[in-house]
């Protein structure tokens, strides 16, 4: 209990300090958990909940419910408990749907997508930075992939465009020499993303 307040004046009664009871489990077993659930987002059924650049990590729910003691069909709760950046929380979040329609009903694929949108908001209010070091994504057929822009200043523009193959290429200014681009090389974008390229004479 955080404080005691008296209802009529809201006088502070007593007010309570947070007060270390036991560590639950050792550090090294949390390093090992935080690992493990890392790896459920970026190589198992956590996979939606993953973000490009940073290292998240979580653990997806289905339950089937109950209802006087029998199994309902076709009824589940399905939920997605995640976190970043895994190596060192500074974002913990928990979703829960009940029953949700249209849509195959597992916690990867309903909850996993909602906490990863959170996620990102989280990323932008603390302002957390991007990190090496995380597990690569397993990409599947059907994964909005990622690739590195490669750096094509100084190329001229049918050799850049060979060299952003896997992008929507877009040109403005005149001329045939790359003397600018967005976004710029070395940033990890989604597949089929636009890169402007400012064009100008040799």
């Amino acid at each position: 209990m955080k404080r005691l307040i008296e209802p009529e004046t809201g006088e502070i009664i007593q007010e309570n300090k947070p007060k270390k009871v036991r560590d639950v489990i050792t550090k090294s077993t949390s390093e090992t958990v935080r690992m493990a659930l890392e790896s459920v987002v970026a190589l198992g059924s956590g996979r939606n909940a993953y973000i490009e650049g940073y290292r998240v990590g979580g653990k997806t729910g289905t339950a089937q419910k109950v209802n006087n003691g029998v199994y309902m069909v076709g009824n589940y709760i399905t939920s997605f408990i995640g976190f970043l950046p895994a190596n060192d929380p500074k974002i913990i979040v928990y979703v829960a749907i009940d029953n949700p329609k249209g849509i195959t009903a597992y916690g990867g694929t309903v909850a996993a997508p909602i906490a990863k949108n959170i996620l990102e908001d989280g990323i932008v209010a603390l302002d957390i930075e991007k990190q090496e070091g995380g597990i690569s994504k397993d990409y599947r057929f059907f994964d909005v992939k990622y690739e590195t822009v490669e750096d094509v200043v100084g190329m001229d523009a049918k050799e850049a465009r060979k060299k952003l193959s896997n992008f929507d290429v877009e040109y403005s200014g005149t001329g045939n020499r790359v003397v600018s681009m967005s976004p710029e090389a070395g940033s990890r974008i989604a597949v089929g993303s636009t890169v402007r390229l400012m064009l100008e004479n040799e």
